[in-house]
């Protein structure tokens, strides 16, 4: 059975995706929290949350499934992401992030795990349009 707080974290996290609300998915991480993302690689969640909303359009998120370990140190949560990018264009994926916790149920690390095959040719036009223009 999952734990209330992972119930309470992934809501939280999911909402403020949806929202693009960085302050309120930093505040989900400890203060040097890492984000391990196939695009933008390994940034601190203070870098890579307003860097990924600024790429971002829209979001339309829909939960699949929670899984805790029997510890309670690690969270993985699957879901599909409705992305849409800045420049309109829709990349949208199914994802599995996998949350490593620590002891106050703050995640430390995070590890974005999904095939980037079919959207990255429009990310990565996105992101040379930026820097050229």
């Amino acid at each position: 059975m999952k734990s209330p707080t992972a119930d309470a974290l992934v809501e939280t996290y999911l909402q403020a995706l949806s929202d693009a609300d960085a302050a309120r998915v930093i505040s989900l991480f400890t203060p040097d929290g890492i984000v391990n993302s196939p695009l933008y690689g390994e940034l601190p969640a203070r870098e890579f949350y307003p860097m990924l909303f600024a790429d971002t359009a829209e979001s339309v998120l829909s939960l699949r499934k929670t899984l805790l370990s029997p510890d309670g140190s690690t969270l993985a949560f699957w879901f599909d992401f409705g992305w849409v990018l800045a420049d309109g264009t829709p990349a949208p994926f199914t994802v599995v992030d996998v949350a490593e916790l620590d002891e106050r149920g703050l995640i430390f690390r995070l590890h974005i795990v999904y095939d980037t095959h079919p959207i990255r040719d429009s990310w990565t036009r996105q992101h040379h349009a930026e820097n050229s223009g």
